[in-house]
């Protein structure tokens, strides 16, 4: 699915000026622990977080992640948006809470994230 389509599934909003808008997305994950997200997540994945901060960013990067959804309505700062375009990482932004845009995810055809043990 094409992040375009997930923007208008989500009623989400982009953060970042960069336009890779028609990258596929197959997979999510759902987690607010980025120590989860570098532990168990491998591929490419859409990762929908409420955490807003730097640190969002840098575990993207190292998990070559080039998506992040901000769940609850959570912007984050411009710093982190800056950062974010430079390593050429989309954001949007939903006010649904995470069980239901994941829901809505998975309702969609997006399958959850392969994860390692």
């Amino acid at each position: 699915m094409k992040l375009i389509d997930i923007k208008e599934l989500l009623d989400a909003e982009f953060l970042t000026k960069n336009n890779y808008y028609d990258k596929e997305v197959e997979r999510a994950f759902g987690c607010d622990l980025m120590s989860d997200v570098l532990a168990r997540v491998s591929g490419d994945v859409l990762l929908l977080t409420g955490l807003a901060n730097i640190q969002t960013i840098r575990t993207a990067e190292m998990k070559d992640i080039k998506c992040i959804v901000y769940v609850r309505g959570k912007i984050p700062s411009k710093e982190v948006i800056d950062l974010a375009e430079e390593k050429e990482i989309i954001l949007m932004s939903t006010k649904y809470i995470m069980f239901t845009a994941c829901g809505i995810l998975f309702n969609a055809g997006i399958k959850g994230a392969e994860i390692q043990i």
